[in-house]
């Protein structure tokens, strides 16, 4: 094997010829030269820590090209070194770049040496592969937010036990941990918006596995989340959207915070009596604080820190209002202009009759969308049966009917005449719902066009008379004309006296 001496005066630019211009493998430049592929390392590595390339390489003759690889090394005490540290948790910032970063390195230190760009540059990336594969993801400062639960649980002392939330920023860490009592959709996003209020802001994704109370569809290219989800990050302004199936690099930053907080935190409740989910909040709260304070093993400050400095400020601010809990349903539109949920209607414009909608349904409130649009909100009701009806939602002929009363149906009838005022009064009162008579009473007035208002009131008097409340049988007495026939009186009946004829003392 060739020595050291003869390797450098004679081998090194064929080594470096074949690595940086062929591209040849370590192995086949060794078989090439007849040298040992530590030789090839130990030049290759030496010619990209000098920055050099193959042209520049063929221009230096052997002596220069030796005094470039193996030149004595700089003085440490006119070289300042990069804090690696500082610059991986810089590139968190949103258009950060490694060259502002060694710009900035330089112009700190104009008398001192510092590294070329390529080498500040490899010497990052050799200080990234020192971290923790979750931590070598490149995440931007208030983009995600990673959200799971531990698999662990918390006992309670009814016997019930309390499931725990975590969630975690991507570019600082930063931790939050809710107990529930289940893993339902509404302890997901019950969990998730707590998590938001800690944070004091909205990311711009929030990133869970895929639980199937969340994610209707755990498609690998085009995941999607139920209806209610959906409503979530509209509400918020964000995004959903869920890890790959079976990828948990995807969400090292969830599977990392789990880790933590399984250790750090529900370890340490292990020994505590709580009664309910509460109880498990209130003994994670001052945990949390700890955990968020630990400092970093091998970076500077600690997640608070980060938090503070970089994820905080690129949070988008929350809704003034807190997000409900809603229902989606599709719906149609009766021929009434209502829709019906769980047996109470309500009304919608009437031009939407026929058409299928979709309502949303909160705790107090239920709102009905046509192709993605408000179209009306009603306060909700439990009454089954039940009408809520918004007069401007009726065409003009329900809104006439709807402006109808007793009151103003027997004032008409009075207007005609006393007995006409009488009968409508009757026919409501007969009816077991005032609303069940307004058809014959508008039947019956609207005989006074026909018939005129004197013809209707004598005919009303017959009617009173006979005990009738039909307003048909009004109209048959003056189609019949028995309300012009003039009343005659009949004579009393004397019985006169005959042979045949006994007498009342007979049947005594």
């Amino acid at each position: 094997m060739p020595d050291t001496r003869r390797i450098t005066m004679r081998y090194i630019k064929d080594i470096l010829r074949l690595k940086l211009q062929q591209h040849h493998s370590h192995q086949h430049i060794a078989s090439a030269l007849g040298i040992s592929k530590g030789v090839v390392a130990k030049y290759v590595k030496l010619a990209s820590t000098a920055g050099l390339q193959w042209p520049q390489v063929q221009a230096l003759d052997e002596t220069a090209l030796h005094t470039r690889l193996m030149g004595a090394p700089q003085r440490a005490s006119s070289f300042v070194a990069p804090d690696y540290g500082y610059l991986h948790q810089e590139l968190r910032r949103k258009g950060m770049t490694l060259m502002l970063l060694w710009q900035e390195h330089s112009e700190r230190h104009p008398g001192a040496s510092v590294h070329s760009y390529s080498q500040f540059c490899e010497n990052y990336r050799r200080f990234a592969k020192t971290l923790k594969r979750s931590m070598r993801q490149v995440h931007r400062a208030g983009e995600k937010m990673f959200i799971d639960y531990c698999g662990p649980t918390v006992a309670l002392t009814s016997g019930e036990r309390a499931h725990i939330f975590v969630s975690a920023l991507g570019a600082s860490g930063y931790t939050f941990a809710y107990a529930t009592a289940r893993e339902s959709t509404a302890d997901w996003l019950e969990a998730t918006a707590q998590a938001l209020r800690f944070y004091g802001g909205c990311s711009e994704l929030i990133v869970p596995d895929n639980p199937k109370a969340m994610i209707v569809n755990p498609d690998r290219y085009e995941p999607r989340a139920n209806d209610t989800v959906l409503d979530f990050a509209r509400h918020y302004g964000c995004s959903v959207l869920p890890a790959r199936p079976r990828r948990p690099q995807d969400k090292a930053k969830a599977e990392s915070a789990v880790q933590v907080v399984e250790r750090w935190i529900l370890m340490r409740l292990r020994h505590h009596r709580l009664e309910s989910v509460d109880d498990v909040n209130e003994a994670i709260a001052p945990l949390l604080v700890q955990l968020n304070n630990k400092p970093f093993q091998k970076l500077c400050g600690c997640r608070a820190s980060v938090f503070a400095q970089i994820d905080a400020p690129a949070l988008r601010a929350l809704p003034l209002q807190t997000w409900e809990w809603a229902v989606f349903k599709t719906v149609k539109v009766h021929i009434d202009q209502h829709i019906e949920y769980e047996g109470h209607r309500y009304s919608v414009p009437h031009a939407l009759v026929g058409a299928t909608l979709e309502v949303r349904v909160t705790q107090r409130t239920l709102e009905v969308l046509h192709r993605g649009q408000r179209v009306v909100s009603h306060a909700r009701c439990a009454h089954k049966g039940g009408f809520t009806t918004a007069p401007e939602h009726l065409s003009a002929a329900h809104r006439a009917h709807m402006e109808w009363s007793p009151e103003r149906l027997i004032h008409w009838g009075q207007d005609i005449g006393v007995a006409t005022g009488s009968l409508v009064t009757r026919i409501l009162a007969m009816r077991q719902h005032p609303e069940h008579g307004y058809r014959a009473c508008l039947a019956l007035l609207s005989l006074a066009k026909r018939f005129g208002k004197a013809r209707l009131e004598a005919a009303s008097l017959i009617a009173l008379e006979l005990g009738s409340t039909r307003s048909a049988d009004v109209r048959e007495i003056l189609l019949n004309g028995r309300d012009q026939v003039v009343p005659q009186t009949t004579p009393e009946w004397v019985s006169p006296a005959h042979a045949n004829v006994r007498g009342a003392a007979h049947y005594h």
